[in-house]
């Protein structure tokens, strides 16, 4: 099933976390039969060689590329940044994450789903930030949820400090994800640069985020009763990957878009821009989370008196 319409992506360079499965790899794919290079980042370099050689079939002639890059790890995070060997980066689509998993922590000792979701998001397109300036036209999608409404902030329980809700940790770090695209965009206005953020929601979508990864843990019941769940009530994975392909080549697009479906609670349907929701307006919550995810991560963003290189603390 191919998405359309996408226009002309001939001359862009991109990056698509988690492009291995999913609405990553409809994503990636689907850039990449339109005319751009795309760089896979994907955690497992086996299920990465997997999807790109899939991918090769299914886009003969596509530029692609496979680079290793794990959320949960700064150091792997910043590993990836200081290997990039291109003269810029036009478009990152920040698309990797986790969903309702049990309790863990990252190899930094964040919750894992705040820390791959939100943490290591900020700590890569910060650390990412040179490459894109250095484009025409930067853009930055950030993939969040429509689980996101339904969350609680608490910024003094973002990492588990008193108490870990599985549920409640998932749409609190969708949450962020969408502070932080919203933030990012009022910086780069704030200090005149033409860098783009967007966040998306994808709607319900048939994915392995779910039944997946760390989630396949829980046990044969939990694996079985996912995979009818999604299949019954959840689309499939090419039309949850409109919102991010929208947002990432709509020409026009104003930066700090947040773009859901257009269907009943926003759940399916075309990709329709939201201006209403009250987390893009609630810019002292993104502040105050922007700096934390700061001090968190090491990785800061110098933009106001703007200086290019994104600057480590560590």
């Amino acid at each position: 099933m191919r998405v359309s319409p996408i226009p002309d992506q001939t001359g862009r360079l991109a990056v698509v976390t988690g492009a291995n499965s999913g609405i990553g790899y409809v994503t990636a794919r689907e850039l990449a039969r339109h005319g751009a290079h795309v760089v896979l980042a994907c955690r497992d370099p086996g299920r990465g060689q997997a999807a790109l050689a899939r991918m090769r079939d299914e886009a003969p002639g596509a530029r692609l590329e496979l680079r290793r890059l794990d959320l949960a790890s700064l150091a792997a995070i910043r590993e990836f940044a200081a290997a990039w060997d291109h003269d810029r980066l036009d478009l990152l689509v920040n698309n990797a994450g986790l969903a309702m998993v049990p309790f863990a922590r990252t190899m930094d000792g964040f919750e894992s789903q705040f820390g791959v979701n939100h943490l290591g998001t900020f700590a890569l397109t910060g650390l990412l930030l040179p490459q894109l300036l250095a484009a025409p036209d930067p853009r930055v999608v950030t993939v969040s949820s429509e689980g996101q409404r339904f969350a609680r902030f608490d910024l003094d329980n973002l990492n588990a400090e008193r108490r870990y809700l599985t549920l409640f940790a998932y749409v609190q770090s969708k949450r962020a994800n969408l502070y932080f695209a919203t933030e990012l965009q009022r910086r780069a206005d704030a200090a005149g640069l033409s860098l783009r953020s967007m966040a998306v929601a994808p709607g319900l979508t048939r994915t392995n985020v779910l039944t997946g990864g760390a989630n396949s843990e829980r046990g044969r019941l939990y694996a079985t009763l996912a995979r009818l769940l999604v299949r019954a009530a959840f689309r499939p994975t090419p039309e949850g990957a409109r919102t991010s392909l929208y947002a990432a080549t709509v020409p026009d697009l104003p930066g700090g878009s947040y773009i859901v479906p257009d269907g009943p609670l926003q759940l399916r349907g075309e990709p329709v821009r939201r201006t209403g929701e009250r987390a893009i307006r609630d810019a002292d919550t993104a502040r105050r989370l922007w700096r934390l995810s700061e001090r968190l991560t090491g990785v800061s963003y110098p933009i106001g008196g703007f200086d290019l290189h994104a600057a480590s603390t560590s």
